[in-house]
Formats: C-alpha cells, sequence, structure tokens
C-alpha cells in the first residue's frame, strides 16, 4: 500500500506538525481527547484497543494515511482503501476508554461506523487460538450500563448489516457472543464457566459499551476479534504477534464496512 512519505525515523505515516492544534486543550474545532480539525476523520472508524495496532494498519492496508491524532499517545489516521476514505483510532483497553473516542467520534466528527478490530480470550475448545471471533452481541460484568438503564439489563447487539457483511466475507469465523469485562484479572474467574453454559465464545473489554453508543447515537458497530490467548489450552501469542500479525480480521472488517 503507497503512504504518505515521512522524515527519517518516522513509521512510514506522515505525523503531525510539532504543533499540532490537538496538543492545545480548549481549542473549539477539536475535541478534548482526539483533537482532529473537522473533516479529517472519515465516517467508517476501524477501532483497535492498541494505538500501536493503529499505526500498524494504517501502514499496512491504507493508502495515503496520515495521522491526525497523537493525543495521550492515542494515534488516529486517515486514508483511503480501494479508493475510499476510512480511518483508524486507537481506543485503549477497557470500556470507559473506549467510551471516551466513540463519544466524540460519534458526537464531534459525525462518524457513522466504528468496527472494533481487536483481541480476545477463548472460553471454549470450540474456538481455538487465532480464530475470528465475530460478537453478534456483549454480555458483560459492567456498571455502565446498570447505571444508565437504573437496573434494566440492556441487551448490547451489533448492527445487523455489518455482521452480515463480516460474516459473509468471513465464513470461516465464529459469529456469536462475547463477554465484554471490567478487570483483566477478575476476582472471580469461575463466573465465566456460566457464561460459557449459555453460548459465550470469548472474552475482551470493550463491545457492550461500543455496541451500547452506537444504539444510543443511531450509528452502527461492529466488533470482530482475533483469539490472542486461550483460557482453556493456554496457548497465548506475543504483543508483537497481537500488534502487527493479525491482519485478517482488518481485511474482514474493511470488506464488510466499505467492499
Amino acid at each position: 500500500m503507497r503512504l504518505l512519505r515521512a522524515g527519517a525515523g518516522t513509521f512510514g505515516v506522515r505525523e503531525p506538525a510539532p504543533r499540532n492544534r490537538s496538543h492545545f486543550r480548549g481549542d473549539p474545532e477539536m475535541s478534548t481527547h482526539i483533537g482532529a480539525a473537522p473533516g479529517e476523520i472519515a465516517p467508517t472508524v476501524l477501532m483497535p484497543g492498541d494505538p500501536l495496532r493503529a499505526k500498524w494498519i494504517a501502514e499496512t492496508f491504507l493508502d495515503d494515511a496520515r495521522c491526525y491524532c497523537e493525543v495521550r499517545g492515542m494515534y488516529g489516521y486517515t486514508g483511503t482503501w480501494n479508493g475510499t476514505p476510512v480511518s483508524v483510532q486507537g481506543s485503549g483497553m477497557g470500556q470507559p476508554s473506549l467510551a471516551i473516542y466513540v463519544n466524540e467520534l460519534f458526537h464531534e466528527y459525525d462518524v457513522q461506523s466504528v468496527i472494533r478490530v481487536g483481541s480476545c480470550g477463548g472460553l471454549t475448545e470450540r474456538v481455538a487460538i487465532r480464530d475470528l471471533v465475530i460478537a453478534s452481541g456483549a454480555c458483560t460484568d459492567s456498571a455502565m450500563n446498570r447505571i444508565a438503564f437504573e437496573g434494566l439489563d440492556y441487551a448490547p447487539v451489533a448492527d445487523f448489516g455489518l455482521l452480515r457483511a463480516a460474516a459473509d466475507a468471513a465464513p470461516e469465523a465464529h459469529v456469536g457472543l462475547i463477554f465484554s469485562g471490567d478487570s483483566f484479572y477478575p476476582a472471580r474467574p469461575e463466573l465465566m464457566t456460566r457464561m460459557v453454559e449459555h453460548g459465550v465464545l470469548a472474552v475482551e473489554m470493550e463491545a457492550s459499551a461500543l455496541y451500547t453508543l452506537a444504539a444510543r447515537h443511531g450509528r452502527r458497530a461492529l466488533a470482530i476479534c482475533t483469539v490472542s490467548d486461550h483460557i482453556v489450552t493456554g496457548e497465548e501469542t506475543s504483543s508483537r504477534e497481537r500488534e502487527q500479525t493479525f491482519g485478517r480480521m482488518v481485511d474482514v472488517a474493511l470488506t464488510a464496512a466499505l467492499g
């Protein structure tokens, strides 16, 4: 893929100018945490948790990729895929962090579709390491929705159009429920057994908030995850593999959203 020429020592994409306005809070044209100018973010955004995976996606999959944000090290890029503008924005780990970026993308930049491209942990032997899991819905132990819905149990689900397109693009993928946990090191890991008994395939930390916010704003959302480690078998991938080798889910996401 063709990328804009960058200066020495960069990662092959154009970096922001040294005094990019996103460094200055209070600019009325920019959001607090993303800091992109109006028009710099495409209507479709891929969202990995890892900002370095965002950089790798921009380098590997997009043409003419330009970095529009480096606030707090959470990189964002816009380029084109098959001639269509698309952005990629890191979210950080966990639902509170993702909610910051998704709220600002929807509210400040009128983004229409967000597809999470992240990692997950396999919870059942039905899925294997490096398999794709396309999340039709997301269970959670987070209090975010309990507060928002005053104790009612809201069921966060994917946009059906994106879900169907992703499933068609990846017939090998597992389509089903995932669990969005608030803790990477849970105090009661045995509770996951009940989730598996009810069809949950994998665990991650973001999709429930993404689906809820998309529904609230009338936008489209999907989570496509690669199994990076397995709770049952103990298998795992390295941090470098998680950052730079999970390309299949990116292909599927781009095809589902723009193909």
